[in-house]
């Protein structure tokens, strides 16, 4: 890590986000994390820090990749290295499979060029059309907004972009997404450009580069938005558009507004919501969910009040249900069927929005009326339907406060005693205090103060003590643990944080940093004051607590999909694959290991 850092210019990994100006012996600019109108973010080349006096946030290279683009700590170290040079040791990976992923990260870094050639070819075309702009300007849409998302327009013509590239049937083209190949190899194979007259939209990943385009329709053609196909650098189902450029704004503002358009990304961002981002042509996922949640706690769903947008609120709701923790508020706002967030905000002002927004369905109201649509609660069969339909909803609620009061919430609905519906739908009851636990032998002294006996306190446990196993788990597991509900997974977050800016550090050094912090409490639950390395440990437990966690997960994925298959004919090779995975998992543990 130290030479990484030696061989890092911090200035150049900064100055790819920020707009810097030299000040003496430092650079300035206006803060990412904040909004500002007068500089106080500042990098040091000589310290290799960045710091802002504004709102305080502070760190080197890897830390200002890991909070500006929400990268893992894994992720921040693998892109740093990639640029110095560098290997990150990964014991795991053979030669050959380094090899193929630096093969396929050059191919996509060559992919992300030929789109951004593109995007700025399309630009330029924007403004040598007036009827492109005046569609713009009939939308509401100043010049400053149109450039800051880039905003373009793809010409009439079979093969525009012929111009634009040396070769036209360089297979790169095709690849990116940007020209459609008809036929075999030969004098009959048709090429021509995928985008034609179209309002034009790049879709930057969260680091910036362009992986894509969504293209609009200036008249009543069909279909009315087209977006590119998927390509090696372009996953539908994982991206959100403006993402890239609502990423400040949503600290600012604390939430994510999800609509369903480009356009009302661009309109609200102009009219004073530059936290909207959009879905792009598809059913809100769980990785639409995860990448926001990386950026805030609090998601709205903003949908048309019709039968359609109520069908988008129950795949969204799906979506978000895993995610649900106690400390997360996820909300969904429905629009009067006339209107959309762009419409809304226009004719009846910014101000009766943000009402709006403020007054979305909590999720909790949203499951609830889900579970009981189309059921007639006044007759038993009805209320055994609304629990029919309520059970692989509330199944798929993480473990927390939430979860045990919406099953008390529908055992009053469905008429039957809160005990009778916990034994009817398998449900655990609540554990008993660590008090009221038997014990048969006396435990070590530092886990006198509350025994682990959840994998989530045990694997906090071991990698507060042995920070430095952090770097043996894969990008995944990372992904698990940072998704873990509340304290667990800001607990996650807080030390990976804190490995970024220190390295691995023994836990009396971790305490200190906790006093005060608002985790000091949940990590002191699971180490006391006087905790330190414990011989008995071993990296093979925090893997086989990991990997509970996995089971656990996979569990509730399973749960998820059964419930969509009815509608979604993916769900169900998507079961097949997460069980088979999870019988893989629960088949190498240990039987030691089957009691918990």
């Amino acid at each position: 890590m130290q030479e990484l850092l030696a061989r890092t210019d911090i200035a150049e990994v900064v100055g790819q986000h920020v707009q810097l100006k030299n000040a003496g012996t430092v650079l300035k600019g206006l803060c990412p994390f904040h909004g500002e109108k007068t500089p106080s973010f500042t990098v040091s080349p000589s310290r290799q820090t960045y710091h802002c006096f504004g709102c305080g946030v502070h760190g080197s290279a890897v830390g200002f990749l890991m909070e500006h683009l929400s990268l893992g700590y894994i992720e921040a170290v693998e892109d740093l290295a990639h640029r110095a040079g560098m290997q990150v040791p990964d014991d795991d990976r053979s030669p050959a499979e380094r090899d193929r992923e630096r093969a396929q990260r050059e191919r996509q870094a060559t992919l992300n060029e030929v789109l951004a050639r593109a995007g700025e070819h399309w630009r330029k075309q924007l403004k040598a059309s007036p009827r492109a702009v005046d569609y713009l300007k009939k939308r509401g849409l100043t010049g400053e907004i149109a450039a800051r998302f880039g905003l373009g327009y793809a010409p009439e013509g079979w093969r525009g972009l012929a111009s634009v590239f040396p070769r036209y049937d360089d297979p790169l083209l095709a690849e990116a997404g940007l020209v459609k190949v008809q036929g075999d190899e030969g004098p009959e194979q048709k090429r021509y450009d995928y985008f034609r007259d179209r309002i034009m939209f790049p879709i930057r990943a969260v680091s910036g580069e362009v992986i894509g385009f969504g293209g609009r329709v200036l008249d009543q053609g069909e279909p009315k938005y087209l977006n590119s196909p998927e390509t090696p650098v372009f996953v539908k189902g994982r991206e959100l558009y403006g993402l890239f450029e609502a990423r400040a704004a949503l600290r600012e503002r604390g939430y994510a507004l999800v609509v369903e358009g480009y356009m009302d990304v661009v309109a609200l961002a102009q009219l004073g919501f530059p936290n909207a981002v959009a879905t792009l042509g598809t059913a809100c996922t769980g990785d639409h969910v995860r990448k926001l949640l990386r950026f805030t706690d609090r998601i709205v769903f903003s949908f048309d009040g019709d039968a359609a947008g109520r069908r988008a609120a129950g795949r969204a709701l799906e979506a978000a249900l895993p995610h649900a923790s106690d400390t997360r508020s996820l909300k969904f706002l429905f629009l009067p069927t006339e209107h959309d967030p762009d419409s809304f905000v226009r004719e009846h002002g910014a101000a009766a929005f943000e009402t709006c927004v403020e007054q979305a369905v909590p999720l909790s109201r949203q499951l609830l009326e889900a579970a009981r649509e189309g059921c007639e609660l006044g007759s038993a069969e009805g209320r055994a339907r609304l629990l029919a339909h309520a059970r692989p909803l509330w199944s798929a609620l993480p473990d927390g406060a939430l979860r045990r009061q919406l099953l008390g919430e529908l055992a009053a609905l469905g008429q039957l005693p809160i005990d009778e519906l916990r034994a009817l739908w398998g449900a655990a009851a609540p554990p008993r205090t660590a008090a009221a636990a038997p014990r048969t032998s006396p435990p070590p002294a530092w886990r006198l103060r509350s025994a682990p006996a959840a994998p989530a306190d045990h694997v906090l446990r071991l990698l507060l003590l042995h920070g430095a196993w952090w770097e043996g788990l894969q990008a995944d597991d990372h992904e698990l643990l940072h998704g873990l509900p509340p304290p667990h997974g800001e607990l996650v977050a807080w030390l990976e944080r804190q490995l970024a800016e220190h390295g691995p550090a023994p836990w009396s050094a971790w305490r200190e940093a906790l006093r005060g912090d608002p985790l000091e409490p949940a990590a002191l639950r699971l180490l006391p004051e006087s905790a330190s390395f414990d011989p008995g440990d071993d990296p093979a437990d925090l893997r086989r607590m990991v990997d509970r966690l996995w089971v656990e997960a996979l569990k509730h994925e399973e749960t998820r999909l059964i419930a969509a298959a009815a509608g979604d004919p993916a769900a169900l090779p998507r079961w097949r694959e997460v069980h088979r995975r999870r019988l893989d998992l629960e088949a190498a543990r240990p039987a030691a290991d089957d009691g918990g």
